[in-house]
């Protein structure tokens, strides 16, 4: 079977059994996507994701014991290759912020279809994002005010990571084995750094980000 075609594992975590179950159905009849575990809280979310290393964790932002953002702190702390879309029923653009500058890559409503979902697991499984429309504009805003702020471009602690690797001279395929990321995966961070740093290769992000004193 080939990469494209490879079926999604995906773990859905929410303390509403109804809603849980509806995520869980949805999932379970898509042909791409394969459910590999379930969660009513943010503990055991957590311990079945260390223990199944899902490709997408789909995570209520509020639960009982861990919040979603904690799980998903625990996620980049251990390295694991987990990415996670959030589904909330706050849609603030400071939490939204909060959220994808900590690493996540999805961020919708709980008001969302089960298509929508599905499709965004899809989107981030490939390297993607997907962010609700209601929280695009003010995430853009929050992103520019906190730039404006400080003079710098807002990077994630992924991306500050991968930055400091490339000033080291490794390639993709190096920084990957570094810090337990696919080659795709920190290729997917490569492109986002060139962007927000306004270049097209390493050797310009590298001069670039010296240059802001985002590295020495």
């Amino acid at each position: 079977m080939s990469s494209q075609s490879k079926r999604v594992r995906v773990l859905v975590a929410d303390d509403h059994p109804i809603y849980r179950e509806g995520i869980v159905r949805a999932v379970k009849e898509r042909p791409d996507l394969e459910l590999v575990g379930e969660a009513g809280d943010g503990r055991e979310a957590l311990e079945q994701i260390r223990e199944t290393k899902p490709d997408v964790a789909v995570l209520d932002i509020r639960m009982p014991e861990l919040e979603g953002t904690q799980v998903l702190a625990a996620i980049r702390r251990d390295g694991l290759e987990t990415e996670v879309l959030f589904l909330s029923a706050f849609m603030e653009s400071e939490l939204a912020y909060r959220t994808v500058a900590e690493g996540a890559r999805g961020y919708l409503s709980k008001e969302a279809s089960r298509q929508e979902i599905c499709d965004a697991i899809v989107t981030i499984a490939r390297g993607g994002t997907a962010l609700a429309p209601e929280v695009q504009a003010g995430l853009a805003r929050e992103i520019q005010q906190r730039e404006r702020a400080d003079g710098r471009p807002s990077l994630t602690p992924r991306e500050h990571e991968v930055l400091r690797l490339i000033a080291e001279g490794l390639s993709a395929p190096e920084i990957g084995r570094r810090i337990h990321l696919s080659t795709t995966t920190v290729k997917t961070h490569l492109h986002t750094l060139y962007e927000k740093l306004g270049v097209s290769d390493r050797a310009a992000a590298v001069a670039e980000a010296m240059r802001r004193g985002l590295i020495e």
